[in-house]
């Protein structure tokens, strides 16, 4: 295979903190390669380096075997280097085919828009991608997966030879991604190299030819996917075994009060009812696939959903006319699966984030005392391990990680009792991953009662002293102990109900 972009020995830094360090690194044509790290390793500078946006301090970027400095990112994209980052850079008021081919439209002597040819590239290449769009459509009212194909068809028109995909599964789930895979092998089949950028490591084992590793800015290895496993590559990026990144479990086994438990909930979206009974120091997961209902669930319980039938109990007292307020008084907290929409306020600095459901503690007759304010958001800052520049930056500036445990520390600043955790660990590195465990399981000891829902079966397995299935609304089994396995969550979540059962019996030697 021909190498179509690399970087050799490129050192970057900022400020005088250097970032990335002799990193070696190469995509060539027809493969998908994978760079993994946690935050701060240094993806990021290195997606920059290689598309023009930064230019390197030591070492340099080849093009097609030619060394090259990039003067801007469109010189890079003019010589095929595109990248597709999580934030999509469609304009939402535009038409597929305008967005496509924005700045390349094909004109006449005159200047003039062909109008037909236009579109008649615009369907070559959507049909290339084998995605049913009307090229006619307002990008605006498309779906986020299909906006990130016209992304990717915009990329294509501009003869994309190597296609950085940033993230590209932060913003998509199910059989979204797996169109999203479908395209990445035509595209890999076609000859276009492919740079993959992922948190999520069950999609680099499943789309990557080769992973390269980067650590606080230095490159530990490049590996074909084939020589590694789950382990190997975790340890490789944060230094210990992917048993260590789970703290030990709690005997909890039944003896636990239960605080929360639902009755007959008739899940919205759903067919079925669902039942739950979450106990007192216990992290219990609930599993399933995604559109099973677990976060439509996971809304009732905290009242932000009404269910039309059923009943919700929050220590032992029916639940009346629930809300997400009346929740947060009674000890109920609920981590929205959607930080960005539901959760943060991204122009509001860390401290507001921080004490915004607790902002009587830091008010005297009406008024707000920044001091105390600023006080409880520092010593958050530091019990959360919460890497920033200071508590007055946007939380928007902060990685994903660094996010996630503001919106921990917020809730958990509340003291709940209760506490519902819908995909806590979305978007966040594997050490970022490991201390939100910590927490989590800290929680628990604590006396706290946890539901967690959570897409990743190794969390799932790794942190939950019980595991719920839920398929179509209802609870499809229940799984303890050693029971507790990935082929015994995917049966229930995904076999008729009849077979489901048969296999759980069969399993536990009924």
């Amino acid at each position: 295979m021909t190498t179509l972009l690399a970087a050799r020995r490129a050192g970057k830094s900022f400020d005088g903190v250097s970032v990335l360090r002799d990193v070696d690194f190469e995509v060539a044509g027809g493969e998908v390669h994978a760079v993994v790290g946690e935050n701060g390793a240094g993806k990021s500078t290195l997606i920059k380096l290689l598309s023009g946006v930064h230019a390197p301090d030591s070492g340099g970027i080849e093009c097609e075997g030619e060394p090259v400095r990039w003067q801007s990112p469109h010189e890079a994209q003019a010589r095929g280097i595109s990248v597709i980052h999580q934030e999509f850079s469609t304009l939402p008021d535009l038409s597929v085919e305008e967005n496509v081919h924005l700045g390349i439209e094909p004109c006449t002597r005159l200047g003039l828009i062909r109008r037909a040819e236009r579109r008649r590239r615009t369907r070559a290449l959507l049909q290339r991608l084998a995605i049913d769009l009307d090229p006619a459509a307002e990008v605006g009212r498309l779906s986020v997966a299909d906006r990130q194909m016209v992304e990717i068809a915009k990329a294509l028109a501009r003869r994309a030879r190597v296609l950085i995909l940033d993230e590209p599964t932060a913003v998509i789930s199910g059989r979204e991604v797996a169109l999203l895979f479908e395209n990445v092998r035509r595209l890999r089949t076609d000859g276009v190299g492919i740079v993959y950028i992922s948190h999520r490591l069950d999609e680099v084992f499943e789309i990557a030819d080769r992973v390269t590793v980067l650590k606080d800015g230095d490159h530990v290895a490049t590996r074909a996917t084939r020589q590694l496993d789950h382990d190997t590559l975790v340890k490789m990026m944060v230094g210990r075994e992917l048993a260590a990144i789970f703290p030990p479990k709690a005997a909890v086994g039944g003896e636990g009060t239960v605080v929360l438990e639902a009755a007959d909930i008739a899940v919205p979206g759903q067919s079925g009812h669902a039942d739950l009974a979450l106990r007192r120091g216990e992290v219990l997961g609930l599993a399933g696939m995604v559109g099973s209902g677990r976060t439509e669930l996971a809304h009732v319980l905290f009242g932000a959903m009404t269910s039309p039938a059923g009943t919700v109990r929050l220590h032992g007292r029916p639940r009346e006319d629930p809300s997400p307020a009346s929740s947060l008084r009674a000890g109920l907290a609920y981590l929205t699966e959607d930080r960005k929409r539901d959760g943060l306020f991204a122009r509001k600095s860390v401290v507001e984030n921080l004490t915004t459901i607790t902002l009587e503690r830091h008010t005297a007759r009406g008024l707000l005392r920044t001091g105390s304010e600023d006080a409880f958001a520092r010593s958050a800052i530091a019990d959360f391990a919460i890497q920033l520049s200071g508590p007055g930056i946007a939380v928007a500036a902060l990685s994903g990680g660094n996010q996630q445990k503001v919106l921990l520390a917020r809730l958990l600043a509340a003291e709940p009792a209760v506490v519902l955790l819908d995909e806590p660990t979305r978007g966040v590195d594997i050490g970022a991953k490991a201390e939100i465990y910590r927490m989590v399981r800290a929680l628990a000891d604590g006396g706290a009662a946890v539901l967690m829902i959570s897409s990743e079966l190794n969390e799932i397995i790794g942190m939950s002293d019980r595991v719920l299935v839920m398929r179509d609304g209802s609870i499809a089994g229940e799984l303890e102990g050693a029971s507790i396995r990935e082929e015994a969550i995917m049966r229930l979540a995904t076999l008729h109900p009849v077979m489901a059962e048969a296999g759980a019996e069969a399993e536990a030697g009924v």
